[in-house]
């Protein structure tokens, strides 16, 4: 008897990749008989409160969440990354984003075999989901837009489910990365976390002016954070403008 394929979902401790574990689940390991395993890349520095989603939607979902972590930062901190790479992002993404996410993944499939995976992708990001397609692998279900779901209906369902959003969605932010995510470079991101976590404001304004990284967009030009005027505003915070943290890294827009 031939052994089945196996699907690995990479959940982000967001609603999209919520709806596409459980959807994976459901379709493929119940109608199916798919062996389906749900991994999470953890990141130090995330919400505390990603962790109690992380445990509902894995009873949601009935399976097991894993960890896949790099060996070479056991600490899974983004702070670890920043320090050892001397800089928070670089021209093909954050390093936070490639060696916290990319490598752990790429550290777990070396161990696992793994046929086809699934992201949370959705229907609005189909154009993200082909390049990802095209530069990184072929062997993914997008199982999300193949349902026609929108973040906005993974996070109703997510609620209708009896699930809480994670607290960052309630806060404001568009998902559920780190607060303070160096990929953003949106004035208005920028100052919501200056009012909302000004500590992390600070030490992002801080490493940002060491490492000469200019991580906001303000009037057609990269400054440094520090200086930002506090009254400054882009574009409302839209999810597509910061990417859900998953292993395809790409910068805001604004």
């Amino acid at each position: 008897m031939s052994t089945p394929p196996t699907i690995a979902v990479w959940f982000s401790c967001g609603a999209p990749s919520a709806v596409a574990a459980h959807l994976t689940a459901k379709i493929y390991g119940e109608d199916f008989g798919i062996k389906v395993r749900v991994v999470n890349n953890p990141v130090a520095e995330e919400d505390p409160d990603n962790r109690r989603f992380l445990l509902d939607v894995q009873d949601w979902i009935g399976l097991p969440i894993e960890s896949a972590i790099n060996s070479k930062y056991p600490d899974a901190s983004a702070q670890t990354v920043w320090e050892h790479a001397k800089a928070l992002s670089f021209p093909n993404g954050a390093p936070c984003t490639t060696r916290l996410k990319k490598h752990a993944r790429q550290q777990w499939e070396a161990q696992n075999l793994v046929d086809y995976h699934v992201f949370g992708f959705t229907l609005e990001e189909q154009r993200r989901h082909d390049r990802f397609v095209l530069t990184e692998r072929d062997n993914v279900i997008p199982v999300l837009i193949h349902a026609k779901l929108t973040r906005e209906d993974c996070i109703r369902i997510v609620s209708e489910a009896g699930i809480d959003l994670p607290d960052v969605y309630k806060r404001g932010y568009p998902n559920a990365n780190c607060i303070g995510c160096v990929k953003a470079s949106s004035p208005t991101y920028w100052n919501h976390v200056r009012r909302d976590r000004p500590e992390v404001f600070a030490a992002r304004a801080d490493l940002s002016e060491r490492f000469g990284a200019k991580l906001v967009r303000y009037k057609g030009e990269r400054i440094l954070l520090k200086d930002l005027p506090a009254d400054a505003v882009g574009r409302p915070l839209k999810s597509l403008d910061i990417p859900d943290c998953g292993i395809f890294c790409e910068e805001g827009r604004d």
